[in-house]
């Protein structure tokens, strides 16, 4: 089972739902793919076993057999390649490694050579959570490659919680693809309300299951109920504001140590999320959450 948490802007508060029902249910993979930004770990502090270099490639001429008739240029879709008075040239930051290239060189005077654009970062947090994150070198324009190597580190025998990119940007869409449901973390807000539609918009596009968690559910309006009434969309949870929880979160603390009534709110939100998801799986705790709210 694979639940996304995503939001369709950022400061919702998306990564401390993700890592709170990680630590509510424990024995679980936190994939931390928001990775221009990964801060997963501020609140896991995970004991960091592994730490890998992740690389793309892209192709490097092979000056001796290049005749210059930039016919690679040519079928290049990206711009990245460029032949200015005879000479070949590569922008690899915009290079997709698409492969176009290669096939359309005659000559063969391109060869695939390997570039890093970030690392993967493995480690073992409390409660038996595995934290898998990438973090994506500063001023590279590829985020997508990066996060499909952290989902494929994710291993098949225990579920995977997926801290999505904020936005609705191509690394939000590849972070969230494959989920069995999208939860969506929103603010009532007039922006918060058009974000998540564009949200809810591109989860529909990729046939994925959502529902929605309102954070600071007791400021603003009512925009964003009536948005998910009207799109049939289950509300999970509404969070109010809480100091104590941002203090907590401020201190790099998770949302479970600000306050003796956060943990069974969370078991519960669990196991409305594997509902949603359409999952056999059953939390133990049942039926607290209409108390904890009240």
């Amino acid at each position: 089972m694979r639940i996304a948490i995503a939001s369709g802007k950022g400061g919702t508060g998306k990564t401390t739902v993700a890592v709170s029902l990680a630590l509510a249910r424990g024995n679980v993979q936190v994939l931390d793919c928001d990775v221009e930004d990964p801060d997963a770990a501020l609140l896991l502090h995970p004991q960091v076993s592994c730490v890998e270099p992740v690389t793309v490639l892209v192709p490097e001429l092979v000056p001796e057999r290049c005749t210059s008739c930039s016919e690679c240029a040519a079928a290049c879709a990206f711009g990245a390649i460029v032949f200015a008075a005879g000479r070949f040239f590569l922008n690899e930051e915009l290079c997709k490694d698409c492969g176009a290239c290669y096939l359309v060189c005659g000559e063969q005077a391109l060869a695939p050579r390997a570039r890093e654009i970030g690392t993967l970062t493995r480690g073992e947090a409390r409660a038996g959570v595995t934290l898998i994150s990438g973090n994506l070198h500063p001023g590279e324009a590829m985020a997508s490659p990066l996060i499909e190597r952290v989902k494929a580190r994710a291993a098949a025998d225990r579920p995977v919680i997926i801290d999505a990119p904020p936005g609705t940007a191509c690394s939000m869409v590849h972070a969230i693809e494959g989920a069995n449901l999208c939860v969506l973390v929103t603010e009532p807000t007039p922006y918060g309300r058009h974000d998540l539609e564009q949200a809810l918009d591109v989860a529909a596009l990729l046939k994925i299951r959502t529902a929605v968690v309102i954070n600071r559910s007791d400021l603003g309006d009512s925009g964003v109920r009536g948005l998910c009434a009207a799109r049939g969309v289950p509300v999970l949870m509404e969070i109010p504001f809480d100091q104590g929880l941002a203090e907590a979160y401020a201190a790099g603390r998770p949302a479970l140590e600000a306050g003796p009534r956060f943990r069974p709110l969370f078991e519960e939100l669990w196991d409305r999320v594997v509902q949603a998801a359409g999952s056999a799986e059953r939390f133990p705790t049942r039926s607290r959450f209409k108390e904890h709210a009240e």
